[in-house]
């Protein structure tokens, strides 16, 4: 049994946790989310994965050697953590926090809810 998308959204969400993150730039799952003025509390982590690579302008500005550190690990503001979870009530959404500052005003990155999925025969 696999997941299929069947709904791709790519908008901006408010997260909640139950305790806070030690570090804000690697937050980790959060525990429930807002979207469209509905919370859904997350009961499972299903999945985790992390794209940290470099992209446009950004992918010259570093030493090969510190780049692919980089990519493993991470630098400042760039790169997005990824999670599939499981909500209360049983819908699968993929949602992600981007770790690109957004401007002076925030920059601490921001979540957004990617897509929804469901189960397949």
């Amino acid at each position: 049994m696999g997941l299929v998308p069947i709904r791709f959204i790519e908008e901006p969400i408010e997260v909640s946790f139950n305790k806070s993150p030690l570090l804000e730039k690697i937050p980790g799952c959060p525990d429930e989310f807002l979207w469209h003025d509905k919370t859904f509390q997350i009961i499972e982590t299903l999945s985790e994965w992390h794209d940290y690579s470099r992209k446009g302008h950004m992918v010259h500005n570093m030493t090969l050697g510190h780049a692919a550190v980089a990519k493993r690990r991470g630098s400042w503001g760039v790169g997005k953590d990824y999670y599939r979870v499981l909500t209360e009530g049983g819908r699968i959404f993929e949602l992600y926090f981007d770790r690109a500052p957004k401007g002076a005003a925030n920059r601490k990155g921001g979540w957004f809810l990617y897509r929804e999925l469901v189960r397949s025969e």
